[in-house]
């Protein structure tokens, strides 16, 4: 069984049902005290109209905190981080760095090999330029 044990562990978030599996995977494998930062990244469009309002997307990010909130326990501090950027795996890395983590525990989302060629592997992408040791976590059960 997986046991993390860090002051600051910082936890990306895409969607609900990505904090629901990854907040129920980190509540199993980390201690109870200590700091977890919920990031969601708004993705921008880098000069190109967005599809949704700034104010659509930090409403989705709450929810999305919500979800994780219902699924994880413990005594230990929960914080929220709303970050911008143009390159998913860049901006959480930066945000790890300016929350001077400990460590970044994500759950795998699946892509088709098709969706990794024209969107890029944000996971790939973090795992080789983080600037801080990464967990990933298993699915619940495993």
């Amino acid at each position: 069984m997986l046991s993390i044990s860090a002051d600051t562990v910082v936890v990306p978030l895409a969607s609900e049902d990505d904090a629901a599996t990854t907040a129920n995977a980190l509540s199993a494998a980390i201690d109870a005290e200590g700091r977890v930062v919920l990031l969601h990244v708004i993705e921008k469009a880098g000069g190109a109209p967005d599809k949704a309002s700034v104010e659509q997307r930090e409403d989705r990010a709450a929810e999305i905190f919500a979800v994780a909130r219902d699924h994880l326990s413990g005594d230990r501090t929960i914080e929220t981080e709303v970050r911008y950027g143009t390159d998913v795996a860049d901006t959480i890395a930066s945000a790890a760095e300016a929350l001077d983590a400990d460590l970044i525990a994500f759950s795998p989302r699946e892509a088709g090999r098709l969706t990794r060629l024209l969107t890029g592997d944000t996971s790939l992408s973090l795992l080789t330029g983080s600037p801080v040791p990464m967990v990933v976590l298993p699915e619940a059960g495993e």
